[in-house]
């Protein structure tokens, strides 16, 4: 009986001693296992590093390209494109003067100035910083999109490659047209004692009025008269009315007062081009002046009163920029009757 006793006894202990021993171990494997569900579970939803990557570098290329489009404000640019290019054009006497000879020196005419337009337009955002945050806030400086400290960098690596370039090429007329634009420019903007000439309607009608005939008309003109052609120096009727109109329509500053101005100032361009036109010997030339004026001019008509005055609200920076966007755009056709005539 005692030995039965023992037995069982000892059959318990052994029981209960198997099993706290495994139960602790149990355990333990579960919990062991349940990060490594969780990781493979967590890995299958990661995206590919290398796809995201390439999408964040497109996006920051064309966000990139869009600030410096907003930076460089090129439609100001297209008017000197138009008004340089036309002034060239009448330096040439005859269509074998135009490839490639014409072309490759109107390159080397605009390229400097146009570093000089981002030097004009980027001094101009850095003087003007605060009042763009008001006025402009779309603007990269403005924004805060480029620091002062780049936007300071920017524009003296502009300023320097509009001279380094004109140097290396060598046209005297193209330097002295950097220069005035330069110096004009810079005192029209610049928050200096003497400077900031934006404050003072005569000297900003002085600034834009001179740095803009010298660049659009005579200097244009004579680079490729005499540095590019290699000719004796000539003022054609053409450049001399071209350069007469420009300045007083240059001169016009208050824009929502002098629309009307404007309108009438291109249509004054429009009929002494017809007049210029009609003293040619040649009776072709006459006609087809004519017909060319009248249709431009009633295009030109179009745009500026039905989308410049009609469809325009003064009171709205962007709107407003429309208005000048459409005189700048309707200034490329008097110089091309100009140069017909």
């Amino acid at each position: 009986m005692e030995n039965n006793i023992i037995k069982t006894s000892l059959e318990n202990n052994w029981t209960n001693h198997y099993y706290k021993g495994i139960e602790p171990k149990s355990t333990f494997d579960k919990y062991e296992k349940r990060p490594l569900i969780n990781a493979v579970t967590t890995e299958s939803y990661e995206p590919e590093p290398q796809a995201y990557n390439s999408k964040i570098i497109i996006e920051s290329i064309i966000h990139g390209f869009d600030n410096f489009r907003k930076f460089s404000r090129f439609y100001a640019f297209m008017g000197l494109v138009a008004g340089s290019f036309f002034s060239s054009l009448l330096a040439v006497d005859n269509l074998s003067q135009l490839f490639p000879t014409f072309f490759n020196g109107y390159l080397q005419y605009i390229v400097p100035h146009f570093f000089m337009h981002l030097y004009i337009v980027g001094l101009n955002q850095l003087a003007d910083l605060e009042i763009d945050k008001i006025n402009k806030p779309y603007l990269p400086l403005a924004s805060g999109e480029f620091s002062f400290t780049n936007g300071i960098i920017t524009v003296a690596s502009f300023l320097f490659l509009s001279f380094g370039s004109a140097w290396m090429i060598g046209s005297k007329p193209s330097l002295l047209s950097l220069l005035v634009t330069f110096v004009l420019m810079t005192a029209y903007s610049i928050n200096l004692p003497f400077l900031r000439w934006k404050k003072s309607t005569t000297l900003t009608v002085m600034a834009h009025a001179i740095g803009m005939t010298t660049s659009f008309n005579i200097a244009a003109f004579m680079h490729m008269k005499t540095f590019v052609l290699k000719k004796a120096t000539t003022y054609p009727r053409s450049l001399f009315l071209a350069t007469v109109v420009m300045a007083i329509f240059f001169a016009v500053v208050a824009m929502a007062k002098v629309f009307w101005f404007c309108v009438s100032l291109l249509e004054i361009a429009y009929g002494a081009a017809i007049l210029i036109g009609a003293s040619s010997p040649f009776l072709w030339s006459k006609l087809f002046t004519f017909l060319a004026i009248v249709v431009n001019e009633r295009s030109a008509w179009v745009l500026n009163v039905v989308f410049g005055e009609n469809l325009v609200d003064n009171d709205t920076n962007p709107s407003f920029a429309g208005v000048f966007m459409v005189q700048s755009d309707s200034k490329i056709q008097p110089g091309l009757e100009l140069f017909k005539g």
